[in-house]
């Protein structure tokens, strides 16, 4: 069965959502939480699994089963135009950055990308995950080693942070990232988690133990502020001591304000 075929319109830029045009009885999924509005006669239905036409119930617990393996909800919501016109459904990015469209029959059916990159789809697109080769390094290498990969032939729409740069890799061609910063990559890049040579450059560098390497051909797409760096320099950047009276905290303003300070 083919994937259903929606219309999309991008708004905003830093800060960005998308509105996915539904015709009559088309369906788009999304994770929970991504909603931002929708229209009248759009039906919101709880399903269980990945998304994709899975028959029978052991199908969908093996897809439900692979989403809590990434760190995803065992559930997703599916969004029905049961009307006789075009109505419309948006998703917000859960944090600054950029939503990419990706078309999956232009991308030979698959993609694979960050465990909490995707947004939404259209029905009948699988999520499911996609392990790295070597597991021994994988478990160490943090981001690197359990994988979403989306498959099927219609649009999804994957959420990266900061500015989006999309890199085409030559046959041979070698790139080395964070393992935060990969967004996603085509089927045919070959990729592997890679530990940082050099004690004093993994324990002074500031980079982390490992990193991924990347080998084209193929399509990557790279991210400039991985969530994971955002929310470590959030925290890092929080009072440690003193309570209300940290020492550069918005709170001790307030505090001294109300106090007369």
């Amino acid at each position: 069965m083919n994937d259903h075929e929606i219309d999309f319109k991008l708004y905003g830029d830093d800060m960005q959502f998308v509105e996915v045009e539904l015709d009559p009885g088309e369906t788009v999924i999304a994770e929970a939480g991504s909603l931002m509005m929708m229209e009248d006669e759009i039906e919101m239905e709880t399903i269980f699994g990945d998304g994709s036409d899975q028959r029978g119930m052991m199908g969908k617990l093996f897809s439900a089963g692979k989403r809590v393996l990434t760190g995803e909800s065992l559930f997703m919501t599916a969004f029905t135009n049961q009307g006789v016109e075009k109505k419309h459904a948006s998703f917000a990015s859960p944090y600054p950055g950029k939503i990419i469209p990706m078309d999956l029959s232009e991308l030979n059916g698959k993609i694979i990308c960050q465990k909490d990159a995707f947004l939404a789809a259209a029905k009948g697109v699988s999520v499911g995950i996609e392990f790295q080769k070597k597991i021994g390094t994988g478990f160490f290498g943090g981001e690197g080693f359990i994988m979403q990969k989306l498959e099927g032939n219609g649009m999804a729409f994957v959420h990266a942070g900061g500015t989006i740069h999309q890199k085409e890799l030559q046959p041979g061609e070698v790139l080395r990232l964070d393992t935060g910063c990969l967004v996603a990559l085509t089927e045919e890049v070959d990729y592997n988690i890679e530990f940082v040579k050099g004690v004093k450059t993994a324990l002074f560098g500031g980079e982390g133990l490992f990193f991924v390497t990347l080998k084209g051909p193929g399509t990557v797409w790279v991210q400039s502020l991985p969530f994971s760096r955002l929310a470590s320099r959030v925290f890092a950047a929080m009072p440690q001591t003193g309570g209300a009276k940290g020492e550069g905290s918005m709170a001790k303003g307030l505090f001294d304000m109300f106090n007369g300070d």
